[in-house]
């Protein structure tokens, strides 16, 4: 490992560092961003930074702050799961999005977030905080309680025992109730949200499953509250989640895992 100034930091680490400190609301960095973000010296950032300007990996603006580069995106596009489920989610988000003109998103599990890897969003849909590469609670989101509910018992009560936040008056904090709601969403295949994560916002989701029965993601739409009836747009949203996971090679003889 190489040494550095820092015990226990390599430059790889550093350098890695430098590039998670980009976010999607925090999309343009400057050297004093960079540096407050990662807790390393001014200098070092700015060295760091540097280099991965030369490679490619970041791109200088004209005001001096920094931006992910062309060649970083690049190879994030390489990543197998995303890119597969991105394009062969594509046509039906497209469906949903023409039928209900509202936001259409695809989420995938990172951790104990979700993380949006694909969105529709119509000009006069519902403002919401979130935006692709966004990541978004597991406990009061609509492809957070998806994936949640199908990534089995020890992810729950990771989630539950880290405390629930909350993020409007109308978060779900009770660990006994949302296992109930998750153990219904096992049941279904889909979850509703009721202006838990965003005020005037609710959102209701569906599985996709992998040719294994593993749910690997959620589809969900994500409307203002009142403008579209729940029980109307559910089996739109249900038959485009399955036809996901039919371009995946999942067929209705495969046991979905986790239910």
């Amino acid at each position: 490992m190489p040494r550095t100034s820092e015990p226990g930091r390599s430059v790889s680490s550093r350098l890695l560092e430098v590039l998670f400190a980009f976010e999607p609301d925090q999309s343009k960095l400057s050297l004093a961003d960079l540096a407050r973000k990662t807790g390393l010296p001014h200098a070092t950032v700015r060295r760091l930074a540097m280099e991965l300007t030369d490679v490619g990996a970041l791109t200088r603006q004209h005001d001096g702050r920094f931006t992910i580069g062309l060649r970083l995106w690049r190879l994030g596009t390489l990543a197998p799961l995303t890119e597969s489920l991105r394009s062969k989610a594509q046509p039906f988000m497209e469906d949903l999005y023409t039928a209900l003109h509202q936001h259409v998103q695809l989420a995938v599990l990172d951790g104990s977030e979700a993380v949006i890897i694909e969105r529709l969003s119509a000009p006069r849909a519902q403002d919401l905080l979130s935006q692709v590469g966004g990541r978004l609670p597991l406990h009061c989101s609509g492809v957070g309680k998806v994936v949640l509910a199908h990534g089995g018992s020890d992810l729950v009560d990771r989630v539950l025992s880290g405390g629930l936040k909350r993020y409007t008056p109308h978060t779900l904090l009770d660990p006994a109730v949302l296992r109930s709601e998750l153990a219904e969403c096992r049941r279904t295949g889909y979850a509703t949200v009721r202006g838990e994560l965003t005020v005037g916002a609710d959102s209701i989701a569906t599985r996709v499953m992998d040719a294994e029965g593993r749910v690997v993601a959620a589809l969900s739409v994500v409307v203002r509250t009142g403008s579209v009836h729940h029980q109307a747009a559910l089996p739109s949203l249900i038959a485009a989640g399955l036809g996901v996971s039919r371009m995946l090679g999942w067929r209705p003889g495969i046991k979905i895992r986790g239910v």
